[in-house]
């Protein structure tokens, strides 16, 4: 089933879900399934996997000589929403990424998920690999967001990057882009950030996922301001809690967020990191009860592959 039909099913309720991590290369797929059986009490119609794109890493030779080789640390996005569905009997949403892909590969990976039955998809840029100081694209693939959801937009109307296909059916994918509430890190403003989400819409994307955030006015902006543009699919805030006090300044570097000034003084003044975890899962779990009241149409949680606070802010939402 498709996202906004999972939505519109709910007549308002606000929904359960929830982002999974793949297991590193080489470990098995019961990490996965350990990270999502806590949760499942909780009814997630939905669970979104994550999707990487090949890194570097060098190899010394014995001459001295160091080769760049590229590798890929976490794979199976696919064959992990298979075996979510299989087994648990609730969709997935795969993150399809412009970097570390072509085109060709991007529309193999389209075709095996219509293939297995699932239905949504959420395209993203994706980030710049280690090291990179910027994006780098794949040769032959995409630059943009845009680009890639347009491949998608054209495989919906059954157009194809090759015409030898014969009788080809049209996909039927319900497509998700990112919302950036504090502005994504290389937008020049928030204006700009709008034309471009715009434009996404106008093309196809049915539904919005957000970056985390800790301010929930932030947000609220956010879905104003995007409803005065014309955006009018559902807006769906991306959550995760602060678990450790190092993380007011890894997820500010990394993610290019804001953390409010109560939220750093009261972790700033505990006296051990349980005492931060328990603040950070306190302020997510009033967090969501203003966005509940808000009308958030899902509560997304970034689990990171750790279902232990996600599932003491559930207990105190759902």
């Amino acid at each position: 089933m498709k996202i906004t039909e999972h939505i519109k099913n709910a007549n308002g309720k606000t929904l359960f879900s929830f982002e999974l991590i793949p297991p590193l290369k080489g470990q098995s797929i019961q990490g996965i399934y350990n990270a999502i059986d806590p949760l499942m009490e909780f009814n997630p119609p939905f669970i979104d996997v994550t999707s990487l794109r090949e890194d570097y890493i060098y190899k010394q030779h014995d001459n001295g000589l160091l080769e760049k080789l590229s590798y890929r640390k976490r794979p199976g996005t696919i064959a992990i929403c298979a075996a979510i569905m299989n087994k648990y009997k609730v969709d997935t949403v795969p993150h399809m990424l412009c970097g570390g892909f072509t085109k060709d590969e991007t529309e193999n990976a389209l075709i095996d998920l219509q293939f297995l039955g699932i239905d949504n998809v959420l395209v993203l840029r994706g980030d710049a690999r280690r090291g990179d100081a910027a994006f780098v694209p794949t040769p032959n693939g995409h630059c943009y967001a845009t680009e890639l959801l347009q491949q998608v937009v054209d495989m919906n109307n059954g157009k194809y990057l090759h015409e030898d296909y014969g009788d080809i059916a049209r996909t039927d994918f319900c497509i998700g882009v990112a919302g950036y509430p504090e502005k994504h890190f290389e937008a020049p403003n928030l204006k700009s950030d709008f034309q471009y989400l715009k434009q996404k819409v106008d093309m196809g994307a049915e539904f919005i996922v957000t970056q985390m955030f800790f301010d929930n006015k932030k947000y609220f902006e956010f879905v104003n301001k995007c409803r005065e543009h014309g955006i009018n699919v559902p807006i769906i805030p991306g959550l995760k809690p602060i678990t450790a006090s190092k993380q007011l300044v890894s997820l500010s570097k990394t993610f290019f967020i804001d953390m409010p000034e109560d939220l750093v003084d009261a972790i700033q003044g505990c006296k051990d990191e349980k005492d931060v975890k328990d603040v950070g899962i306190e302020w997510m779990i009033n967090q969501c009860k203003e966005l509940v009241n808000f009308g958030a149409p899902v509560l997304h949680f970034y689990t990171m592959g750790n279902p232990g606070p996600t599932k003491r802010i559930a207990e105190a939402i759902f």
